[in-house]
Order: C-alpha cells, then structure tokens, then sequence
C-alpha cells in the first residue's frame, strides 16, 4: 500500500507532460511578422466548426425554380466550395469568403435584385454568385474528397465569419475573376462605374495559372457575323487603338468599325479582352491572356499569395485598395431589422 502513492504521483506528472509537449512544439512555429491576427485564427481552426448565422440569404435555386432560405455563413461554404477550388491554399479561401461575404451583404442592403423572381435576392448562378449545397457537392467531388474539401472550406469560412469588406465604412463591390493577364482592370475601363478601390494593381502570381493563356479559332464568316463587320479582301483583320490601364484592349477598328475590347470578347466569348489574333486562310486564330473580366480580385493570384505566405488580409488589402476588413454586425442588424 506504501508504494501506492509515489506511483500515482508518477502517473499525474507524465500525464501532464504528454499534454504540455504538443503546446511546446507548436508555439515556437508560430508566425511572429503575423503576431495576434495569427494566433486569433490558429484558436479559431482548432475549435469545433460553427456556422451559426444571423440572418438567411434568400436564394433562387435555378434548377429547381424556387427559393431557398439559406442561413448566411452556410451559404458562403457553397460560395467558396462553388467559386474556388478546395485544394487553394487556406488563405486564398479565406480572402474568397470574405468577397463571397462582402458581395451577398452589399446585394441584401441595397435590395436591387436582378434577374431573379420576387423574394430572391441573388441566383446561384455566375449572374451572382455561383452556390451549391452540400448535397450538389457531395455529387460534384471524387469520392473520398468531400470530408476534407468540405472541412477545409469550413474553416476558411469560419476564421473570416461576421467580417465583410468596406471603403469608406460601406461595403465595396467585391468583384472576383479567375486568372489576370498580369495585371487587374480598373472597374471604369471595363465597367461603366468607377469605385476607388477597384483599381489596377500588378498580379505577377497569375503567370503559373493553368488559365493564364487559351487559344480561340473561329472562320471568317463566323467572325464577321457575330461582330457585325466585313473584314478587308486584303487580307487583315483589324487594328487594336488603344489599350486599358491593365493591358487588355480598349478599342479596335476593323474596316473602319470600331469595338470595345470587352464588346470583343464577348461576341466571340473569348476569355479575356487582353488578345491577339491572326488569319490564317479562312480561320481567325485568337490567343488570350488570362481568364474574367479582370477587375477586382484574381483568384489565382490570391492563391499565389498565400503561396508566398502572405495573409488574407494582405491578400485582399492588394487587390481592393484602401479597404478595410470590418465587422459586418451593424450592416445585418440593418438587414435584420427589415424582415
């Protein structure tokens, strides 16, 4: 009986030790340049997965044609599982659910839906945001995949909940696209509106996308038809006039008519107004740079990015300047109030 206590005295001191020892070696590894923001979401990762939400994002389900209540932050796990592949780094999925987010909130508070019934906010289509539910996922992955994807996608999710993007203590327009040409657009040289925060920046990332070039081949009288112009007997096609800030092209005349790059690019649905093309007998061959419309946040460069080891703060602070990334509360009281 003596020999009792020194063993159970024994068994307590190993027991806390083997507990110490995985806070011992994980401690000295934490990002120090990244201080508080890190260790904050380090705690977050590891704690079970909530996805409690405020208040539910009317939803039009285009397949089905009616309308879904989806609770909010459940509907930004669709978003980013929809809009970004799983296996980006964690930081680039984290920077798209905050312009996942950002996008939804903004579209519930200034209620201008477009495109959609009565009652719905957005679609889950690329009019809007592309969404899918867990079960159109589950369907979607390689089997094996959803558990992980899933879990990964959720902590992204989770380590940005209740945060959206804002200039100037309103939410931005946070548009996305796949793949720059090198650079993103500035909102007015692709769009008719100008925000301060949707200008050109260099994203040097994109280079390393499999999107980043592509290769269109189209005849002659399809090109003419869908463009509306008759191309010279001589032989050539047309002349690029001018260029955007981001290098893609502005304008074109072809036999004396004048398009828009994106006008362009559209009509032929190339990937990107960043082309060249060539004749070649009675085929236009047509070379790209990129893939989207170029304005906003490039999400191979983002995952570039987090490659590198930059945040997602950094991340989205690069392609949206001058924002800030804020507490969406009093935004969803607002939105809480109307219904």
């Amino acid at each position: 009986m003596k020999n009792i206590k020194p063993i159970i005295v024994l068994s307590s001191i190993l027991f806390v030790m083997i507990l110490l020892i995985p806070a011992l070696v994980v401690v000295p590894f934490a990002d120090k340049e990244a201080g508080k923001l890190t260790e904050n979401v380090q705690t977050k990762d590891m704690e079970p997965i909530d996805l409690s939400s405020p208040v539910d994002v009317p939803v039009y389900r285009s397949q089905a044609g009616n309308i879904e209540e989806i609770p909010l932050e459940e509907y930004i796990v669709g978003v980013v599982a929809s809009e970004m592949p799983a296996d980006f780094e964690l930081e680039a999925l984290k920077a798209q659910a905050l312009t996942a987010r950002t996008y939804v909130v903004r579209q519930m508070l200034i209620n201008d839906p477009k495109g959609v019934p009565a009652g719905a906010i957005v679609s889950d289509t690329v009019q809007h945001q592309v969404y899918k539910s867990p079960a159109q996922l589950k369907e979607q992955w390689d089997p094996g995949d959803y558990e992980w994807k899933m879990e990964k996608i959720q902590k992204a999710v989770q380590a940005t909940a209740g945060q959206i993007l804002t200039y100037e203590n309103e939410p931005i327009d946070a548009s996305f696209f796949s793949t720059s040409n090198g650079f993103t657009e500035n909102s007015e040289e692709y769009w008719s509106n100008k925000y301060p925060y949707l200008r050109s920046v260099e994203s040097p990332w994109d280079t390393e996308s499999k999107e980043f070039l592509d290769q269109t081949v189209v005849t002659v009288e399809q090109f003419e038809k869908l463009l509306g112009v008759k191309l010279a007997n001589d032989g050539s096609i047309g002349n690029i006039v001018s260029r955007t800030t981001g290098n893609r092209v502005k304008t074109v005349q072809i036999n004396g008519k004048e398009l828009s790059g994106r006008e362009v690019r559209e009509a032929l649905k190339l990937r990107s107004s960043d082309f060249a093309w060539e004749r070649k007998g009675d085929q236009i061959v047509i070379q790209t740079k990129g893939y989207g419309h170029g304005v906003g946040m490039s999400q191979y460069g983002a995952n570039g990015m987090a490659k590198e080891g930059r945040t997602h703060d950094q991340i989205v602070t690069h392609y949206y300047r001058g924002v800030e990334i804020a507490s969406a509360e009093q935004f969803v009281t607002k939105l809480t109030a109307k219904q």
